[in-house]
Formats: C-alpha cells, sequence, structure tokens
C-alpha cells in the first residue's frame, strides 16, 4: 500500500515525486518503459532556472530522477496498463502486477503529432524540434521552416522570427487554420514567408537538419528547401487513453481539474501536460507536480 502513487515521469511527474517523498509519503512512480518524458529527446535546455550554460535533456530528468530516489521514492519502470479507481484503495496495474494507493497523481504528459516521414525521428534534437520556446534560440541567424497552418504553427513561426533569418511555414492547404489576429501578425511579420499547398516528405540531413523535400499536393510536383531547422507544429495529444471511463476527460482527451489539481475523483490529481494544452514547458509542468503532492499531501492529512 502507498500513500501516493505517480504515474508518468516527466518533469511534472518527477517533481511530485520529489516533493512526496521528502513529505515523508510512501511514493512509488511508474515512469514507464520509456521514462523521462520529452526532455529525454530534447538537447539544449537554456530555459530552466538554474542552468546559466543550459543543461542537455537526458541529464536534467536524470538529476530529477536521483533527487526523488534520495529522498525514498520508488521507481518501476514498466508502463501502466490499467487503473481501476472506481473504489478505495486506487488501483493501478504495470509490468503484471497491481499497486494499491491511497491517492494517485496522474503526470502522463501529451505528445506532439509527428509528420512520419524519413528522417524526423532520426534528427530529432539536430535541427528537428516541436517547441520553439524551447529551442527558437538556437538558430538566431538561420533558416528554419514551420510545419502546419493552425495557431500552434503560427505562434512557432512567430517565435522562431526574433531569431531565425527566416522562417518558410509549409501548409498543405491554400490557406491557414490559425485564429485571424495570429494569421495576420504572421503575414505581417517580413521574415515568415508561405509555402502553400504542398506537404514535407522528407527531412535531408547526416548528422543535422540541412534541408527538406517538398511535395506539392495539387500537382505531386517535388522540391527541396534548405533550412536548418523544422518545426513541426501540428498539434499534440494528450496521453490520458488509459483514464477513459475512470476521470473527466475534455473533447481533445486532456484531464478535467477541478480548482488546480483535482480531479473528478476524489484522491485523484492531475499535473502536467495531461491537462495542459496551453505552456507544455517543462519548468510549467515541473510547478504543476509540485502542487498536486501538495494537494495529494492536504488530502491524506485531511483524511
Amino acid at each position: 500500500m502507498y500513500d501516493i502513487l505517480i504515474i508518468g515521469s516527466g518533469s511534472a511527474g518527477m517533481t511530485a515525486a520529489i516533493y512526496a517523498s521528502r513529505a515523508r509519503l510512501k511514493t512509488l512512480v511508474v515512469a514507464g518503459e520509456a521514462w523521462g518524458g520529452q526532455l529525454m529527446f530534447t538537447t539544449e535546455v537554456e530555459n530552466f532556472p538554474g542552468f546559466k550554460d543550459g543543461i542537455q535533456g537526458p541529464d536534467l530528468m536524470m538529476g530529477m530522477w536521483r533527487q526523488a530516489e534520495r529522498f525514498g521514492a520508488e521507481f518501476l519502470f514498466k508502463d501502466a496498463t490499467s487503473v481501476d479507481f472506481s473504489s478505495r484503495p486506487l488501483k493501478v496495474t504495470a509490468g503484471g502486477r497491481t499497486y494499491e494507493s491511497r491517492a494517485v497523481i496522474i503526470a502522463t504528459g501529451a505528445s506532439p503529432k509527428w509528420l512520419g516521414v524519413e528522417g524526423e525521428r532520426r534528427l530529432t534534437g539536430k535541427g528537428v524540434s516541436t517547441c520553439s520556446t524551447c529551442d527558437a534560440a538556437l538558430y538566431e541567424g538561420k533558416s528554419a521552416v514551420v510545419v502546419g497552418g493552425g495557431d500552434s504553427a503560427m505562434e512557432e513561426a512567430l517565435a522562431l522570427a526574433k531569431f531565425a533569418r527566416d522562417a518558410k511555414v509549409v501548409h498543405r492547404r491554400d490557406k491557414l487554420r490559425a485564429s485571424r489576429i495570429l494569421q495576420e501578425r504572421a503575414q505581417r511579420e517580413p521574415r515568415i514567408s508561405f509555402v502553400w499547398n504542398s506537404t514535407v516528405s522528407q527531412i535531408l540531413g547526416k548528422d543535422r537538419v540541412e534541408g527538406v523535400r517538398i511535395s506539392r499536393v495539387d500537382t505531386g510536383e517535388e522540391s527541396t528547401l534548405t533550412c536548418d531547422a523544422v518545426f513541426v507544429a501540428i498539434g499534440h495529444a494528450p496521453n490520458t487513453s488509459l483514464f477513459r471511463s475512470q476521470v473527466d476527460l475534455d473533447e481533445a482527451g486532456y484531464v478535467v481539474s477541478k480548482g488546480i489539481t483535482g480531479t473528478s475523483v476524489e484522491g485523484v490529481f492531475v499535473a502536467g501536460e495531461a491537462a495542459d494544452s496551453r505552456y507544455r514547458q517543462a519548468i510549467a509542468e515541473a510547478g504543476t507536480g509540485c502542487m498536486a503532492a501538495i494537494d495529494a499531501q492536504r488530502y491524506l492529512e485531511a483524511r
């Protein structure tokens, strides 16, 4: 029997583990086989406070893990396969075993939607990114491609325009889906240009991004764009399918939070991108991990 069981091991889950275990609560983190969240696929992190020269994403997550482990948190590097929040104690199954807990923190995060083209995964962290807030400053004076036509794509392009020499937005249609105000801001920015009715069919480069292959949707004609970075901005999907019928989810699949970290089930809390479709920053998700752990601790004390 655990006091707090945390599902997920990104910055939200790890921070929750640090706070829960430091409060002398018996804590289990179901970290997953691919533990550490999206930062495990990020090279240099320059905007996490406390690291003036930046830090490698995997190093940051390794430090969080060791810090939580130092305070006594236990880790299970298996994927959670089912949960039962219908009765007490709360139950989570992972690695063929069922674990019981008085409180649960959902910190399973969200995953960026990918193009699924050749070169994309191989060059992730080597010029391929899904976060301009994280990586735009790395491409000062260089050329970037943004894939997408919604709000996320315009926000990525506008953030890149502060640093990059130019940002080319590749969109499969002949008009944007983004909100009018973001469209107007992007179209007024001289460093942003648009490649309409086109898709990216391949990302080029051996050790770093060197360009993209572009396919015209209407004619099938192919061409090459030289660039130093590709930012994929076609949306995110929360990793919450495990919790359908267990807690309330919104239409997009994000956990509906009550207060800040509460959910529709008493004793079940949420932190990070499983409930956050707006900020998607490691420091923001770490903050909600702290809040969820404190809320869970106070819930347990009240009982």
